[in-house]
Order: structure tokens, then sequence, then C-alpha cells
């Protein structure tokens, strides 16, 4: 194995092989034990198999580092990772904490954690990459960096959040479902420190992909002008199911301070039942005039932010071209818009066997329609015959599965409590870490 130093942040996202040259999977995080008198030693890695599925695999199977490569024995135990009590996860943990120099000199930040073989098979902590607090008042300015051994700084105390820049950074790549399960894998008041730093559209992602309980707890540490921004950002069936879970002053604090039109769609949304089409439906489908062409309802599917689901079809009505609509026409699926010419009008490729549904119309009968047809979502129309939302098949999907079918995984096993270190450099307080991994659902043991 390779003796030379390896910086943990540059192994994020390395590809991991086995003896035979195949690719197992990505590394997604080091871990470490704190030990009495020595280095903290490195245990093993976290590591992304396919399938969305993170695994431990022991430092121990590991049989080079180095060159944005791993390479291993090839034996993996592909029981879903459950980090255990004394284990800090380097780059979800370490990178980003504040600590202080014992000899005074004063406070930084960790920004990377260099690891090194001190006997075959045996990795532990090197040094720390850190940045001291800027000098100049220039918003350009930087602090200055430096090396220290593991023993040359100590837990800095500060009632502040720290800093997640780091960590926000080595996630950037994650697509909003994947970012979110690694947020519930984490303590919780790094959950939230996690969730501070992300951009307002990321986190509205990221929300989106999360249990009600969770969300409802990354809203509660964010000031109300910045929550309203969010909840700008979310699709309005999501930011209504969220907003229905807050007290009903903070709900409406938050509405008022929305953008009116998205907090118009919500507050129609909220005025239905929750086990309804009104209630699943999503308000932002593509609308188009019945003299819109093929080309033009093609260019407004292709744009990368719409879900696939809401790009399956366009929606036909007259104007006005907002819900609620003129009247309803019809609507045209892709795959119908792609066999005609572009010039072709959308109004003469209309679905004639397609009916729409009411808001009244009940869950479980959106669920057979959609599967009877084998459609991705289904019109919903007003008394008026006006166009006012549609159910797409992952608002069914999430009304049909279990409410905390995103904390599960793919075994039925139950997720374990973790107990955080409580020594070396600062993390999430073991109980109340405990506490919410116990409430939040399943996951599998290591074994």
């Amino acid at each position: 194995m390779s003796s030379a130093r390896v910086f943990v942040a540059r192994l994020a996202g390395c590809s991991v092989f086995d003896p035979a040259g195949d690719r197992v999977g990505k590394v997604r995080d080091v871990l470490l034990v704190y030990r009495q008198n020595d280095a903290p030693r490195v245990v093993g890695l976290v590591v992304e198999i396919p399938g969305r599925r993170r695994v431990f695999v022991s430092i121990g199977r590991v049989t080079s580092i180095g060159s944005g490569q791993i390479i291993t024995t090839g034996l993996i135990n592909v029981r879903r990772f459950e980090q255990r009590g004394g284990e800090v996860r380097v780059i979800a943990e370490l990178l980003g904490r504040r600590v202080s120099f014992v000899d005074g000199s004063g406070d930084a930040t960790v920004e990377d954690v260099a690891i090194e073989e001190a006997a075959p098979s045996e990795w532990e902590l090197a040094q720390l990459f850190v940045r001291r607090p800027k000098t100049s008042p220039s918003p350009f300015a930087k602090g200055a960096t430096a090396f220290a051994g593991w023993r040359e700084v100590r837990e800095s105390v500060s009632t502040q959040a720290q800093s997640a820049e780091q960590y926000v950074a080595s996630l950037s790549e994650l697509k909003p479902a994947d970012l979110a399960s690694t947020l519930l894998d984490l303590p919780q008041q790094r959950m939230l420190e996690v969730a501070g730093e992300l951009s307002d559209d990321r986190l509205a992602d990221v929300l989106e992909e999360m249990p009600e309980s969770e969300q409802v707890e990354i809203l509660g540490q964010l000031d109300d002008d910045r929550a309203a921004d969010v909840l700008d950002q979310m699709q309005p069936d999501d930011a209504a199911d969220l907003i229905a879970q807050l007290s009903a002053e903070r709900g409406e604090a938050l509405l008022e301070l929305m953008e009116p039109e998205e907090a118009d769609d919500v507050r129609m949304l909220l005025s239905y039942a929750p086990e309804s089409a009104g209630g699943l439906m999503t308000t932002e489908p593509i609308i188009v005039s019945a003299e819109a062409t093929v080309a033009e309802g093609l260019a407004l599917i292709r744009r990368h932010e719409l879900a696939p689901a809401l790009g399956a079809a366009v929606c036909v009505t007259l104007p006005p071209y907002e819900p609620p609509t003129g009247r309803f026409l019809g609507m045209v699926h892709f795959q119908r818009m792609l066999r005609y010419p572009p010039h072709e009008r959308l109004g003469t490729l209309l679905d004639a066997s397609m009916d729409p549904i009411t808001p009244e119309t009940s869950a479980a009968e959106v669920a057979r329609i959609l599967a009877s047809y084998n459609l991705v979502s289904v019109p919903v129309v007003d008394a008026a015959h006006r166009l006012v939302g549609v159910v797409t098949i992952d608002d069914v999907l999430d009304y049909l599965l279990p409410d905390d079918w995103r904390s599960h995984g793919d075994d039925d096993e139950p997720r374990t409590p973790v107990n955080t270190a409580t020594h070396g450099i600062p993390l999430a307080p073991p109980a109340v870490a405990a506490t919410r991994r116990a409430r939040r659902g399943l996951r599998g043991a290591r074994g």
C-alpha cells in the first residue's frame, strides 16, 4: 500500500475498484475513532455502491489509496452503513469545525484532514489543514492557512453554528434525493448546519425529498424571510404540505411573506382535502394555447428544471393561461408531438380519450386512473371546466407509500441510535443525535 499522505477531502467521489479492475462504488466519507494517547485511527470508508446504498468498507480491506482511486480486496459487506458509537465521519463532521491552538495563538477552521499509513493496513490522522480568521476587511480576503498536528489543537468552545461550507461543496454533484438522504444520516445539529449553508433553490429541492418532521425541523431554524424564500422555490403542492404541518400563526406569517402568486397557489391547495386530487395536485403544469405549435410545445418541455412527470404532456386551454385557466381543451403528450412536424398546431393533436378529474376525486381513484391508462399525469378541472392543476405519478406514489418511506432502506431492519464521540473536535450532542435517529425510522446494521 502506498505510504503517501492522503487528504480526505480529495477522496470524496473517488472511485473504488476491486482487484480485477471492476468499479465497486465511490467514496463518500472516511471514518475515524479517537484513541487515548495516539493519533485518531482510520477504521474504514463509507462507500456508495450501485443503488445509492452506502456501505462500510473496513480499512483492512483497502489495499491501495492514491492517484484518485482506491483498490480493495473485493470483499465488501453490502449491509447498509450504520455509524457506531465513537466513530467520527471526517467529511460530514470534521470539515468546517472550529479549533483553537493549544499554544494560544488563536482559532482556526478545519478545511481538510490528512491521513497516512502508520503500518500495513493501519491508517491514522496525520495533520489538519486549517485556515485562520481573515485579518483584512476586504470581502475577497481570506485568512492564512497552516498545517497542524492533532495534538496542536483542541476543541474551540462556541455557541455559534459550525461552518458547513466545506461539506456542502463536497455534496454539490448529488441529486436532491441523494442529498436529502445524506442529511438524514447526519446528527441533528450537523444536519441543520448543512441545510443552512444550502442556497434557497437547492434547499427547496432537498426539502421536497425529506420526511415532514425533518422539513419542519429545518424550516424552524430559518428566519421568516428566508423560510418564505425557500417556500417560493418549492413546488406549490410540496409547499402546501409543509405549511400545513406548521402552526397556524407561522404558516399565515410565511404566506404573507411569500410572492403573492406563489402564496395564492398554496392557499388554494390548502383549501382541498389532503387525500383528494386537489390536495395532491400541482398548480404548475405546462399550459399553452390551441394555436401554439409542436415546436413551441417541445421547447417548453425540454427545460432542465422541469420535473419529468410534468414534461410528459402539455395542457391546452383558452386564456388565461394560469390556473384557474380558461376552459380546458385537452392534453397533448410529448410522444404525439414527436410524430408531427414543428409547425403543427397543438389544438389539432388533443388526446380525446382522456377525461379530466375534479379536485374532489379521491386519491385512491386518481391512482386507479393512472394505473388503468398507463398515465404519468392527469388534469384537474373545476366545476366551470377550468384547469386548476395536474396530479402526477410521483404525487400519487407519495400518497400510496408509507409516511416514513423516505427513512427506510432496502432492508427492513431498524436504524439504531448513533452515539457520537464526546472528545476531540466538537460533534453534535450524543443524546440529541440518538433521539433523532431513533425517531426517524429504519436503517440496517453494518454486520
